[in-house]
């Protein structure tokens, strides 16, 4: 069974269009430089509404993560076991995604990670997931 695949709205569209070169893009603020995630139309710092698109350093630490032995789509049960995980991005924001590259028992809180694009959808997005750093 497929995947299930986010349906992008307006706000998020420029995030997925960038997915399809494999660019991870982020929200920053112009009045406070804040960033912010996921796809706004206001900062959550300041309420500005001057948001621009910046790529980012796809590097991180996971920050926390759940092991997903049996999955409760049935869309998934197939990739079971799983790391779901909350990622902290050197950029300063905080994506939920999976750990992939190693095994699920591997995982542990405080470790790097990248940004990886290992999983294409069915119209050319990718979505971002993540390995251990090398």
């Amino acid at each position: 069974m497929p995947r299930l695949e986010p349906s992008p709205t307006p706000l998020s569209e420029p995030f997925w269009d960038a997915t399809r070169s494999q660019q991870l893009i982020v929200q920053r603020c112009d009045e406070c430089n804040a960033t912010v995630w996921y796809p706004r139309e206001r900062c959550t710092s300041c309420l500005g509404d001057r948001l621009r698109w910046v790529e980012s350093t796809g590097r991180g630490e996971v920050y926390t993560f759940n092991i997903m032995h049996k999955a409760a789509n049935p869309m998934l049960a197939d990739m079971a076991p799983f790391v779901l995980a909350l990622v902290d991005l050197d950029d300063g924001y905080r994506i939920a995604t999976n750990i992939v590259g190693c095994e699920p028992a591997e995982v542990r809180c405080g470790m790097r990670v990248d940004v990886t694009w290992d999983e294409e959808l069915s119209d050319g997005r990718r979505l971002p997931l993540f390995r251990p750093a090398t």
